[in-house]
């Protein structure tokens, strides 16, 4: 937007707040023959009429009412950015709402968090856990992490980090079971069932271009996923599941991976999201810039 656009979109509003060019150049220390002019051009350029001038006064047609609405909109937005730049980062305001995925949440997220309310102790975070995705627009949440294949075109979308999901079992039950070598082998194996997965009971893997699925069988099936981890840690089968779930056990080596050069239902990714506004908060700013630098140089499972 150049510098004329912007005079006659202040002149508008000028108008709009005092009913008349007379007033409104006064407003804006300029002639009211300048305000006029200003306003014929945006009616020129916009091709549509924004005032109805009669001998006495002036009234915003509907278009015009509607621009100078959006128009002041915008400049209060601006003006509340700069006032929050002004006052410094440290002095962040006011009530921050974040959804997180649950079990990730509290494993990986919920840890990091208070690095983030140390920069900011002037703000309150508001964070609601659940593996269930909310509605950020009708509920009011800032920003969400989330974990699969978006479809929500109402928010805006930043990938933090890819989805990997992975087998893995424990030293116990390969002793007593083995090891399959091929995806077909899981077949005769327990293989620890998430009922709320999309192609449950069937399981897709694939390495590189080879996709291979198979119809699996479980003792035990449960919606928690802390639930089928602890399972799977006392040798009761192989556990499906991301790879941030289970990478704290691999790493001491209570579960080892199972079928190692094979992805399990590797769609989607881990995402930060936030409702599709044209002026974020500047605290919901503040935590997109955290978050991703959290992720930078790789996921907390993998970097700690």
């Amino acid at each position: 937007m150049d510098s004329r656009q912007i005079d006659e979109l202040t002149a508008l509003l000028a108008v709009a707040h005092e009913g008349s060019f007379v007033q409104a150049g006064r407003r804006l220390h300029r002639h009211p023959t300048i305000i006029s002019k200003r306003i014929a051009s945006l009616e020129a350029r916009l091709g549509v009429r924004l005032v109805e001038r009669t001998t006495r006064q002036i009234h915003l047609t509907d278009a015009g009412r509607r621009l100078a609405d959006k128009t002041e909109s915008a400049v209060d937005s601006l003006h509340n950015a700069e006032l929050e730049a002004s006052d410094g980062a440290e002095h962040l305001r006011g009530k921050l709402r974040l959804a997180f995925p649950a079990t990730m949440g509290r494993l990986w997220l919920a840890p990091m968090l208070p690095e983030f309310l140390k920069m900011y102790p002037a703000l309150k975070v508001d964070v609601f856990y659940s593996e269930q995705y909310v509605d950020l627009v009708g509920e009011g949440f800032d920003a969400a992490i989330r974990i699969g294949v978006l479809q929500d075109s109402r928010l805006k979308a930043r990938k933090l980090w890819h989805q990997r999901r992975v087998l893995g079992a424990s030293p116990e039950y390969v002793a007593k079971h083995g090891l399959p070598s091929e995806p077909r082998d899981l077949i005769h194996h327990n293989c620890l069932a998430f009922p709320a997965l999309a192609t449950f009971p069937e399981w897709q893997l694939s390495n590189g271009d080879r996709v291979e699925s198979v119809i699996t069988k479980s003792s035990l099936l449960s919606n928690d996923s802390l639930a089928l981890l602890e399972a799977a840690r006392q040798g009761i089968g192989i556990l499906g599941a991301g790879d941030w779930l289970m990478a704290k056990d691999f790493a001491q080596g209570s579960l080892v991976p199972v079928l190692p050069n094979w992805s399990f239902d590797a769609s989607g990714g881990i995402y930060l999201v936030r409702p599709s506004a044209d002026f974020a908060p500047a605290r919901t700013e503040a935590f997109i810039e955290w978050i991703v630098g959290c992720f930078e140089n790789g996921p907390p499972w993998l970097s700690r």
